[in-house]
């Protein structure tokens, strides 16, 4: 713990910025579409030690009911789809939703990049920024939005304009043209079924781009749940994060990334030797195999080559199956605890004075 607070937070957010890097080529399976690379942008937030100084710096979430478990860190991350590696990712107050954390991350759009994102991002101001930085989007869109077609396209799909306010609509000013997409689902075992499903893109040709192509693309955003599930149920030895203090759990997320990359720079190396995606990879398995072998390691560079090229062939081997076409409805099983809900004055609860034999009244 004292090694960890002479480091501080600023060495790991140097290595950062000079190590993690988009990994995937033009010739990496389902990394671009279209000649552009495939991201995606989504959060989660991760339980903290339940402390005073993390409880004031990053809050607790809450309901009428009562206050969370513990106080929470929101993080916002941006992935390279067909590696499942964190690019860039942000770190902010639990209470912070990811809306308002999308904008410092969409300042590193690049215009080569299709940038995938759900409903809950959607805003004229988010859409206009993606544009501004040259990059194509593919994004969900609230379907209680006003939206007026301009021009019926020969695949279904209509042109509209998307507005910053009500009166810039009403006075059609300031407005930015986009392409929407309208599908529903007829299998009556997948969820969501009959549900009507708004894209939005910014490619408005439908000879070049089709509806049905980019309603399909979309679903690679899904990916990026997959890469949130590696980060949060293998890595981590527990629920919740150890450090103690805010920048202690600055430290400890970027450490976490960091340690996540490293794990995806190998499959994506190892995947190149076959070659085949790095999504066909075990996660789990490069991830054991690495913890084995790392004591191995050599420490000259010239004894380590012949350790590295084993590390990636016995990674390679790590092949997985396509997925089975499967869906599984966002619901749990329990909701609600019989236990009695924890108040702020159960959290600084007063400490016994005596032993306990010593307090025990043996009744006559």
């Amino acid at each position: 713990m004292k090694v960890r607070k002479r480091l501080g937070v600023a060495p790991l957010v140097r290595r950062a910025a000079e190590v993690v890097e988009l990994l995937a080529t033009p010739q990496t399976p389902g990394a671009f579409y279209g000649g552009m690379r495939l991201m995606t942008v989504d959060g989660f937030v991760v339980d903290l030690p339940d402390m005073p100084p993390n409880d004031r710096v990053f809050g607790r979430p809450g309901n009428r009911r009562s206050p969370g478990a513990f106080p929470q860190a929101q993080v916002l991350g941006r992935v390279e789809a067909g590696t499942h590696g964190f690019w860039r990712w942000l770190i902010k107050n639990g209470k912070i939703d990811e809306q308002r954390m999308a904008k410092p991350l969409l300042k590193h759009l690049q215009p080569d990049m299709r940038l995938l994102w759900d409903r809950g991002f959607a805003s004229f101001e988010r859409v206009k920024q993606a544009v501004g930085r040259g990059a194509n989007l593919l994004a969900r869109w609230k379907n209680h939005r006003i939206l007026r077609p301009i021009r019926i396209l020969s695949d279904g799909s209509y042109l509209a304009r998307i507005y910053a306010h009500e009166s810039d609509r009403r006075a059609d000013r300031n407005g930015l043209d986009v392409r929407i997409i309208e599908d529903t689902l007829n299998d009556p075992e997948r969820v969501g079924c009959g549900e009507k499903h708004r894209l939005l893109t910014t490619l408005l040709d439908e000879k070049l781009h089709p509806a049905s192509t980019r309603v399909e693309l979309y679903h690679v955003r899904s990916w990026e749940e997959w890469a949130i599930d590696e980060l949060q149920t293998h890595p981590m030895e527990r629920p919740v994060l150890r450090s103690q203090t805010p920048a202690g759990v600055v430290q400890e997320i970027f450490g976490w990334m960091l340690g996540h990359y490293v794990v995806r720079t190998l499959m994506y190396k190892a995947a190149g030797q076959v070659p085949t995606s790095p999504l066909r990879r075990s996660f789990v398995g490069t991830l054991k195999i690495l913890r084995c072998r790392l004591p191995e390691c050599p420490q000259s560079p010239r004894a380590s080559q012949p350790w590295w090229k084993n590390l990636l062939d016995e990674i390679a081997e790590e092949q997985i199956p396509c997925r089975r076409n499967r869906i599984n409805p966002r619901v749990i099983k329990r909701q609600q605890s019989h236990w009695p809900t924890q108040r702020p004055h159960h959290r600084q609860c007063p400490q016994p004075t005596r032993p306990f034999r010593d307090s025990v009244v043996l009744r006559h």
